[in-house]
C-alpha cells in the first residue's frame, strides 16, 4: 500500500479551531502564540479587516436599501433578530440559514470570518461569585465547576489586550475590569444617575463597559488599532480597529506567528473519534462551495462554532462509543438552553438642559447593574436583571409628523428637540432541562448536516421578573423628573437577545454535565468547548467577555496537558 506522506502531513495540525468568532479567535491566538500549528475552520466566507468593510465610511443616504433588516426578513424570516435595525450587505445571511422551531426562536448566523464578533454589541461585564454560586445555593440545575477566583486572572488577561472602557464601582455583583477611561455620560444621563443614587439606595447607573477603545494603549497600537472615532457605525465594521473583533484583535497576532492556517467556506460536519485511543482524531469538513469532503487530523480540537452550532456538531458526531453525540454520556447535550429575556422597559422626555447638547456619536450607552435579590432584597423570583439604554436629544426627526411646510418648518428643523432617556431590561433565564435543541436527521441541508430544531421558552420565573423590570424602569425615570414616561413590553423570544448559552454545560460530575472545569469534554480529553454552549447558568450580564476568558484559560490548560502527554 502506497501512502502519500506529504499529503497526510499537509492535513495534519497540532490543533484545530472550529469557528472564528469571539471564542475561536482567542483560541487561535493563544494556541499559535504557545507554539502550536493551528488550523482554523470557518463555515462562512472571508471578510478582510479594513478593506472588507465596504460600507463603513458611507453616509446613510449612500447605503443600499437592501440592508434594511425588515426587507432581509422577507427572504430570511428566521435568521434575523429584529426588523428595526440596519446592517451592511456583507452581513446579509449567506448559504443555508434554515432551522425549525417548536416554539418561537431566533438564530442569527452571519456566516463570515469573524462571526458575531463583527456585529456584537460590545458590552463587556464579568460574572461574579454571586453568579457562579447561585445554582448550588438555590438548587437550580447543577453547580458551576469553577468560581470567580478561577477566572479573575483570565478576565484581566483578555481585558488588557482587548481594551474595555468603563468605570470602577466596587460592586460584589459586578466585579470591576481592567479599564480604559470611561466614556462620558450625556447630561440627561447624569441627571437620572443622581436621582437614582439619591432615591434608590443600592442602585447605581454607570456608563456601559464596552470593548471600544476610549484610548489606545501600546498593546493595542502595536496590534494596528486606533481609538474610537465616535461614529457609532460599529455594525458596519470598524476600519480603525477601535472595537474588539477577531479581525482587528486576535487574528493579527495569530497570523504573525506564521503558525495559523485559516480555511473559510469550511463546514465541519463531524468530529472524528478514535475508539482505540479514546480521543478525537480530527474532523470531517465539507467545502461550502464545491461540496467536496476532506478530513483533517489534530492532537487537540477547540469547538467554538457558537453555542447552538457547536452542540449541533457534537450531536452529529456519533460513533459506537457515542451513539447520541460526542461526549454525551450524561444525556445533557442539547438541553438547558438559555438566553437573556429583554425588550421591556420605559422611555421618557426631560425638559431641562435646553442650552446643552452632546459631542459626537458615542457607540455606547448606560448600564444599571443588578440590584434585585442582592443582599437583603428578596423577591418572589430567583436571580435578577440589569438595564441598558441611554439618553440623547431629539434631532430633526421629531418634526417628521409635523403638518407644516415652508421657511418656518425649515427653521424648526434646525433646533433640537427635548432630551430623551430610555431603559431596557436584560434578565437572567434559569437553566431548565426541558429547554432544548435537537437534530432532525431526516431533513439535511446541502452540506449533509441535519436540521437544528429548537424547543425553548422563558418560564414562570422570568415572567415574574418582568413585572419588576417594567415597573422599576418607569419608577426610576419618573422619580428623575422625566415627563411622558411610557412603558413597553414587546415580548422576548429565546435567541432574540443573541446571547444563546448552555446545551453542553460545564460541571464536576460526568453524569450530569458534558464538560469539566477546564472546558474539556469529560470522556474525550482532547476536545474543548469554550463558546456559549459551555455555560452552566446565564447571569444577567452580556456573556462574551466570559467566553474570552474561558477560551484563553482553556487554551493555556490544553497546551500544558499536551506537553505533559496527558491528552
Amino acid at each position: 500500500m502506497n501512502l502519500n506522506i506529504d499529503a497526510v502531513k499537509a492535513l495534519t495540525y497540532d490543533a484545530i479551531v472550529i469557528g472564528s468568532g469571539v471564542s475561536g479567535g482567542w483560541a487561535a491566538k493563544e494556541l499559535t502564540e504557545k507554539g502550536l500549528r493551528v488550523l482554523m475552520l470557518e463555515r462562512g466566507r472571508p471578510l478582510e479587516h479594513v478593506t472588507g468593510y465596504t460600507e463603513a465610511l458611507k453616509a446613510p443616504w449612500e447605503m443600499p436599501e437592501t440592508t434594511r433588516l425588515g426587507e432581509l426578513a422577507l427572504k430570511y424570516p428566521q435568521a434575523l433578530p429584529d426588523p428595526a435595525k440596519t446592517v451592511p450587505t456583507y452581513l446579509m445571511p449567506g448559504g443555508d440559514t434554515s432551522y425549525r422551531q417548536e416554539k418561537p426562536f431566533r438564530w442569527l448566523r452571519p456566516n463570515i470570518v469573524g462571526g458575531k464578533s463583527i456585529l456584537w454589541g460590545r458590552q463587556s461585564y464579568r460574572f461574579s461569585d454571586i453568579d457562579f454560586e447561585a445554582n448550588a445555593k438555590e438548587g437550580i440545575g447543577i453547580d458551576w465547576p469553577i468560581r470567580y477566583k478561577d477566572l479573575a486572572p483570565w478576565y484581566s488577561y483578555v481585558e488588557k489586550f482587548a481594551g474595555i472602557s468603563g468605570e470602577k464601582l466596587g460592586l460584589p455583583q459586578l466585579p470591576d475590569s481592567e479599564f480604559l477611561p470611561p466614556m462620558d455620560m450625556y447630561l440627561v444621563e447624569k441627571e437620572v444617575r443622581k436621582s437614582i443614587e439619591k432615591n434608590f439606595p443600592g442602585r447605581i447607573m454607570t456608563i456601559g463597559r464596552t470593548a471600544n477603545l476610549s484610548e489606545a494603549q501600546k498593546v493595542q497600537v502595536d496590534n494596528g488599532r486606533s481609538p474610537c472615532q465616535y461614529r457609532n457605525q460599529c455594525v458596519r465594521g470598524c476600519p480603525y480597529g477601535a472595537y474588539f473583533s477577531t479581525q482587528s484583535c486576535t487574528l493579527p497576532p495569530a497570523v504573525k506567528t506564521g503558525r495559523l492556517t485559516l480555511r473559510p467556506n469550511s463546514v465541519v460536519t463531524e468530529v472524528l473519534y478514535d475508539a482505540q485511543k479514546q480521543r478525537a482524531s480530527g474532523v470531517r469538513v465539507t467545502d461550502a462551495l464545491t461540496l467536496e469532503s476532506q478530513e483533517y487530523v489534530a492532537k487537540i480540537i477547540f469547538v467554538c462554532a457558537s453555542a447552538m452550532a457547536s452542540t449541533a456538531l457534537l450531536m452529529n458526531s456519533v460513533s459506537d462509543r457515542f451513539p447520541n453525540g460526542l461526549g454525551n454520556d450524561s444525556g445533557q447535550l442539547g438541553h438547558n438552553l438559555m438566553d437573556h429575556h429583554f425588550r421591556i422597559g420605559a422611555n421618557g422626555q426631560w425638559e431641562g438642559g435646553q442650552d446643552r447638547y452632546y459631542f459626537g456619536r458615542r457607540a455606547n450607552g448606560i448600564y444599571i447593574p443588578r440590584y434585585r435579590n442582592i443582599g437583603s432584597d428578596k423577591r418572589d423570583y430567583l436571580r435578577g436583571f440589569g438595564y441598558q439604554g441611554g439618553g440623547g436629544r431629539q434631532g430633526w426627526q421629531h418634526q417628521v409628523a409635523e403638518l407644516a411646510f415652508g421657511a418656518s418648518l425649515k427653521e424648526e428643523l434646525t433646533k433640537p428637540g427635548l432630551w430623551t432617556m430610555g431603559l431596557i431590561g436584560f434578565g437572567e433565564q434559569l437553566p431548565e432541562y426541558k429547554n432544548r435543541m435537537y437534530l432532525d436527521k431526516n431533513q439535511l441541508d446541502k452540506w449533509g448536516m441535519p436540521t437544528v430544531v429548537f424547543d425553548a421558552e422563558i418560564g414562570e420565573n422570568e415572567r415574574k421578573m418582568r413585572v419588576d423590570m417594567i415597573n422599576d424602569a418607569q419608577e426610576m425615570l419618573e422619580m428623575a423628573g422625566l415627563i411622558n414616561v411610557k412603558t413597553y413590553d414587546q415580548g422576548s423570544v429565546v435567541g432574540q437577545a443573541i446571547h444563546e448559552m448552555g446545551t453542553a454545560r460545564m460541571g464536576r460530575d460526568p453524569k450530569t454535565s458534558v464538560l469539566n472545569g477546564n472546558n474539556q469534554i469529560h470522556a474525550v480529553k482532547n476536545v474543548f468547548v469554550t463558546d456559549g454552549a459551555c455555560m452552566t447558568s446565564s447571569a444577567c450580564v452580556n456573556p462574551s467577555l466570559t467566553y474570552m476568558a474561558l477560551s484563553a484559560r482553556a487554551a493555556d490548560f490544553a497546551v500544558r496537558e499536551l506537553k505533559a502527554l496527558r491528552i
